[in-house]
């Protein structure tokens, strides 16, 4: 899993969990919707002043858009790959 498909998990997790629709979040972070929506597709690569502009809107820190959700690198070490 690339860093933008673990952005867009955590993205998407984080905003349903506060009940947030991509216009809320979009202006909470002074955001166009339209990113929000790439980025929660992998479409982009959000600049870190992005990201940290998002975790501040969704009350979070911004390691916390970036961590990758747990049990993807014991998947792949149970198949003999590694990450």
């Amino acid at each position: 899993m690339d860093i933008r498909e673990v952005l867009a998990i955590n993205l998407r997790k984080l905003r349903h969990a506060r009940g947030l629709s991509q216009e809320e979040l979009a202006d909470r972070a002074e955001i166009d919707r339209t990113y929000i929506s790439a980025l929660e597709r992998s479409v982009y690569a959000a600049g870190i002043d992005v990201v940290d502009r998002l975790a501040r809107s969704l009350g979070v820190e911004a390691a916390d858009l970036l961590t990758r959700p747990s049990g993807t690198g014991a998947k792949k070490r149970a198949r003999g790959q590694t990450e």
